[in-house]
């Protein structure tokens, strides 16, 4: 939202030159970045640590606003109904972008076109947890397991349908050809307190959340989706060296606008929030929690991957008949 004029610009020749003075050092509106989930999940530990480093680039106060609802969509359509300015942005995870807009039903909004990319800040993979009592301690014996029980008495948690570990669950279960049940919540904190709980037997999980549960012995890391090892957890093979070859299945966060934004101030956003991602303290943040650094990309070629990452979910949802619950 613009600062309101004041009289003195409607009257500069009256204004003296300590009340010009003044009047532009007025401090800036704070800047709200909007987390579509619940405090505690993944997106919520990066998006947090994102703004302590973002605030000094804007030379602005970062307020995080956390917004859960329907795996973060509606914090995302909060966000592309606001005002195109420059004080409320959307601090996303892949999936609220290119994955929940094909999956709603009536919805008015399309996030493709009502959301502006500024920057991508992390590039990450899922890792697959398991409550220490599931009786399996790699991928082929908890692959062994699976196919022992009834088909969907085993169960994997996610933030909501269209979340990042329900989409993630979804692919696992189709490359292993094996068939778990899902249950949703509201957010991925929950979803993976209750794998901790022993209420659900699997989560997949980006990995903030979950390294230090897999450290304290409070979860059993199986395996990490990515295309290669975390650093953070150098033991835990991935899926394709653990024996499921093709199961590739990574994410990523990043920082949206609402469209129409003028181009000035999406392009200083952009620069500020590029600058962040680059400090050695977030990407100190980002090893400790198992992420990595975003590509170094302009802006354009980051807005045309969101499109081709799109499509692609447009036409996989059709396939796998993904529908809100």
């Amino acid at each position: 939202m613009l600062l309101p004029r004041r009289a003195l610009f409607a009257t500069p020749l009256l204004a003296t030159p300590c009340t010009v003075t003044r009047a532009l050092a007025q401090p800036a509106r704070p800047v709200t970045l909007v987390v579509p989930y619940a405090a505690g999940g993944g997106t919520d530990i990066t998006g947090r640590e994102f703004a302590q480093v973002f605030a000094p680039e804007l030379n602005q106060t970062v307020v995080v606003d956390n917004r859960g609802g329907a795996a973060g969509h509606v914090g995302s359509v909060s966000v592309a109904r606001a005002r195109p300015d420059d004080t409320t942005l959307l601090f996303a995870v892949s999936t609220n972008i290119v994955v929940n807009p094909h999956l709603q039903r009536g919805d008015r909004i399309d996030l493709a076109t009502a959301l502006a990319p500024v920057a991508q800040v992390s590039s990450y993979q899922y890792l697959l947890v398991v409550h220490p009592d599931v009786p399996a301690q790699n991928l082929a014996e908890l692959l062994a397991f699976i196919r022992s029980r009834p088909a969907g008495e085993l169960t994997y948690s996610s933030g909501g349908v269209g979340n990042a570990n329900h989409l993630a669950g979804l692919l696992f279960s189709e490359a292993a050809k094996v068939q778990m049940e899902h249950v949703p919540y509201r957010g991925t904190a929950p979803a993976l307190m209750d794998v901790v709980a022993g209420r659900v037997t699997m989560n997949f999980s980006s990995p903030p959340p979950a390294i230090p549960l897999v450290r304290e012995g409070k979860l059993r890391a199986i395996a990490v989706t990515g295309e290669k090892r975390i650093a953070t957890l150098p033991d835990v093979p991935t899926l394709t060296e653990a024996g499921l070859p093709g199961a590739v299945i990574t994410g990523w966060h990043g920082v949206f606008a609402p469209a129409g934004m003028e181009p000035a101030q999406l392009e200083r956003l952009s620069a500020a929030a590029k600058r962040a991602a680059a400090t050695a303290k977030f990407r100190e943040r980002l090893a400790h929690d198992g992420l990595e650094p975003a590509p170094e990309r302009p802006l354009a070629e980051f807005a045309a991957a969101v499109r081709q990452e799109s499509d692609f979910w447009a036409q996989k949802a059709k396939e796998l008949d993904l529908k809100l619950e």
